[in-house]
């Protein structure tokens, strides 16, 4: 879908909600744009990243030259033109790294990738309940990761995480599935590598992923929904991420869908969540078959592969609860598109037709959302892990700035919040 390049007049705001962009505020989104571009495009020159981006040539001049001595992007070879010098070409540089991580309940995925979204190594650890040891567990693997690669440069860590973070001091705010007590994760991990850290919620890092990826281009409202131990969203409205205050937006898991349901990790009772994370769906399976074992969302998903009409079932029953919530979530918003991550996407065969059936019911029998795996649903907290670092210049900048509304060619529509930016005088 290609983006609306017109001119947008700018619409009046308070004084109260108006926020005047510095100059490094528009260095810092420029930056992003160029960046972007240049991994988009790759390899490209500099005069079509004028082109491509709408800055002014002298601007993507100085933020190449910085980007190359920060060693995000190389410099080699030259393109081929019909009259003139030919140009140099720009690449992401092949050995600069970001260590990602992805924190469930008991366990933590870890992975080395490149700036390109590679995973060069992966692999997955127990961690206790308690966060203190869960921490120096996952310090220790990264510092082994790391290890393996000792000729490479290491820009950052992202880490996604089960909770809501604040964006302004990333404090793990609540996490009602991993029950930890009140820790400084990012400090600890910060002092420990020596690396700059970035923790956000998992379903925001998963969409951050969809987003950098350019996968939604021309999207400009849309939900996603991780599934796991538990269920959370992430909401993008008129092209810009929603944290809410103190990064406590999207917390529809704990809504309250049955007050005398089950017990909820949070406390309450017949959340979303009991209703529609993978712990329900094996509930369901163990309920329905108390004979067999699936004691894993794995095995539950492989024994209907096979068609077992319990675990079919049981997935479907899912699906359903799924779709009763979401009910809720888009009618607050009315999403264009919504993307799933998490374990379940593996029998979206089953789920989608069930979701679909939810949806159709009132009020929203006139409306339906597309529905949408994420790019590799299986590594999506992990890819948005990393994708952290990638677009950690800009946390998501507030759409109260004064932007001009030229759309550059190739950019996700993410970055209709990070076009070329006009300060105020």
């Amino acid at each position: 879908m290609p983006l609306d390049r017109t001119e947008v007049p700018i619409r009046p705001v308070g004084t109260g909600q108006a926020q005047s962009a510095s100059s490094e505020t528009a260095r810092e989104i420029n930056r992003d744009i160029v960046l972007e571009a240049i991994r988009s495009r790759q390899p490209v020159a500099r005069v079509d990243l004028t082109r491509l981006t709408g800055l002014q040539p002298s601007t993507v001049s100085a933020i190449v030259d910085q980007l190359v001595q920060e060693n995000w992007i190389v410099e080699g070879g030259t393109a081929k033109r019909a009259r003139g010098r030919r140009p140099t070409l720009l690449s992401m540089n092949g050995d600069l790294l970001t260590l990602a991580v992805d924190i469930h309940p008991e366990r933590a995925v870890l992975a080395v990738v490149d700036l390109n979204g590679r995973f060069l190594a992966q692999h997955s650890i127990t961690i206790p309940a308690d966060v203190e040891r869960a921490t120096a567990e996952i310090i220790s693997s990264l510092k082994h990761l790391r290890g393996q690669f000792d000729s490479h440069s290491f820009e950052g860590i992202g880490v996604s995480i089960p909770g809501r973070v604040d964006p302004a001091t990333q404090q793990l705010m609540v996490a009602p599935n991993l029950g930890w007590a009140p820790f400084d994760l990012h400090s600890e991990i910060r002092t420990a590598l020596g690396l700059t850290v970035q923790i956000e919620n998992d379903c925001n890092a998963c969409l951050v992923a969809e987003l950098w990826s350019g996968r939604l281009t021309g999207v400009r409202d849309a939900v996603l929904v991780a599934v796991a131990e538990g269920v959370g969203t992430a909401i993008l409205t008129n092209g810009q991420m929603v944290l809410g205050h103190r990064g406590l937006a999207g917390e529809f898991g704990h809504v309250t869908l049955q007050p005398t349901g089950p017990a909820c990790n949070c406390g309450r009772r017949g959340c979303w969540e009991v209703f529609a994370s993978s712990r329900a769906a094996l509930r369901h399976y163990a309920e329905s078959s108390p004979e067999r074992s699936a004691t894993s969302m794995n095995r539950l998903l492989s024994l209907a592969a096979t068609d077992d009409p319990a675990a079919v079932e049981a997935l479907q029953h899912q699906a359903q609860g799924i779709g009763r919530g979401l009910r809720m979530v888009i009618s607050a918003l009315a999403p264009e598109i919504v993307l799933f991550a998490g374990e379940l996407t593996g029998a979206w065969q089953h789920v989608e037709p069930v979701l679909r059936r939810e949806l159709s019911m009132p009020p929203h029998s006139g409306y339906q959302p597309q529905l949408l795996v994420t790019r590799d649903p299986g590594n999506a907290r992990l890819r948005g892990a990393a994708a952290l670092v990638l677009q950690r210049h800009s946390r998501f900048h507030a759409s109260t700035q004064r932007v001009s509304h030229r759309q550059p060619a190739v950019l996700p529509v993410w970055h209709q919040a990070k076009t070329p930016l006009v300060l105020q005088s």
